[in-house]
């Protein structure tokens, strides 16, 4: 049987298009990010580790910010989220965007006011909510009928607690069908089409200790077509329409959650954001004049779009095996601080850095260092032909749902964040140690 790979990828090697803005080339093949060349990055804390440009990140919150000024960014925290994260984004304005107990109790912790927080999730724990209410979050989003009363009880006839209710659109989109959230046939929210969101609204109002101020959807993840979101407004406005003729009531927000599709390699497509914005207000005006409503507030989560192509990640090479089909370059990472590629099949383009080569490219795949033939990270990319242990390897675009969904496979660890900013490199999270595994571990 014959074995068909995809076409390698080519990465010309003076193409940074994908790379944060601050970064700039070195002597001997290094890349300078934020002022600081990654070889010192790697020497100072070892690999693998994954590297966060502070400017990018900022000028990102800012970039959503100036595009959508009449409306509440919030920072989607899953992508990524650390004490600085939230002191960032806080500080350039945006709200944030959580989905557990953790999520928000690190962020309150750090300084992050309360009430410009929204609590998501399909299955929210009692400790969830409970943490949700102690804290005082801005509002949290129903995703099921179940919610409603457990959240009006915790809540108490005395209270007073703002919601939003989560509703499937009955819309496709997203980069992968894993991470496609707006069809009716995947665990969010409540489906429009069966009129499901339609009694779950219902029964809210009833509930006078909840107060109800508009509606949510998410499509998916990595979007990069601007007609998806229009399609979502006019169904949502639709049902926003229908809602007032039916209860006299008059939402005044409008959450389009996020899922901004950006660029992991040269020459890959991302939403354009001006676009975007542009035609969702356009549409939004027009569809809300047409249905007689005034135009509701707002609010986006982009995550990916702000976190992603402000990290990237560091590996040693560990071992370059040849077989007669193709050439294994080992890393001394993988799938436990980067399972998407095996999830979802996300594609990179890592770049040898830190030594000049004048070898011809040549297609390689490059692998992790874990226990499964799955553990892939780069498939079918071209570097050096004369890459050998100890070179030093950059994957780009690395800043979101890495460590977000690291894990502990073969307890390797989970690797540290640094941040880079003018020329200063500092630790944000430490690497994960031995002594931290052993800890958790109480039993004998």
């Amino acid at each position: 049987m014959t074995t068909v790979h995809e076409p390698a990828v080519t990465t010309r090697a003076d193409d940074l298009s994908v790379w944060p803005a601050s970064t700039a080339r070195q002597d001997r093949g290094d890349l300078a990010v934020g002022g600081v060349p990654l070889t010192e990055i790697a020497d100072r804390f070892g690999t693998p580790v994954y590297v966060l440009d502070e400017g990018e990140v900022r000028a990102r919150c800012r970039t959503y910010r100036d595009a959508f000024p009449e409306a509440e960014v919030l920072y989607a925290a899953k992508a990524f989220l650390c004490r600085a994260m939230a002191h960032w984004v806080e500080e350039e304005g945006l709200g944030l965007d959580v989905c557990s107990a953790g999520e928000l109790e690190l962020a309150v912790t750090t300084g992050f006011p309360p009430e410009r927080i929204v609590l998501h999730g399909n299955a929210k724990s009692p400790h969830d909510l409970e943490t949700a209410l102690r804290l005082g979050v801005g509002r949290i989003v129903i995703d099921s009928p179940s919610e409603i009363a457990r959240l009006a009880a915790a809540v108490g006839t005395g209270g007073h607690q703002r919601v939003m209710v989560r509703v499937v659109p009955g819309i496709s989109a997203g980069g992968h069908e894993k991470i496609r959230t707006g069809t009716d046939d995947q665990k969010f929210g409540l489906t429009l089409t069966d009129g499901y969101a339609q009694h779950a609204i219902a029964r809210i109002l009833d509930q006078p200790q909840l107060e109800l101020t508009g509606l949510h959807c998410h499509l998916g993840s990595q979007i990069t077509s601007v007609k998806p979101y229009l399609a979502a407004v006019r169904r949502m406005v639709g049902l926003t329409a229908r809602l007032r003729d039916a209860h006299g009531v008059v939402l005044p927000e409008l959450d389009l959650g996020g899922g901004h599709g950006i660029a992991y390699r040269p020459g890959e497509e991302a939403l354009d954001l001006t676009t975007l914005a542009r035609k969702v207000r356009a549409e939004l005006v027009e569809s809300c004049a047409a249905a007689g409503l005034p135009v509701p507030r707002l609010l986006i989560e982009p995550g990916r779009a702000i976190a992603g192509p402000a990290g990237l990640a560091l590996y040693h090479v560990l071992a370059v095996k040849r077989t007669a089909d193709r050439t294994f370059v080992a890393v001394d990472g993988g799938m436990s601080d980067n399972p998407r590629p095996a999830l979802y099949g996300v594609r990179y383009a890592p770049r040898l850095i830190g030594r000049h080569s004048t070898a011809e490219p040549a297609p390689v795949t490059v692998v992790g260092r874990h226990c499964e033939a799955g553990d892939i990270l780069a498939s079918d990319v071209r570097l050096p032909g004369d890459v050998h242990p100890g070179d030093l390897l950059a994957v780009p675009v690395a800043g979101a749902y890495h460590l977000s969904m690291a894990s502990g496979y073969n307890l390797v660890g989970r690797p540290p964040v640094v941040a880079v900013d003018r020329g200063h490199a500092r630790l944000l999270v430490r690497r994960e140690s031995l002594d931290d595994i052993r800890s958790r571990d109480v039993g004998l």
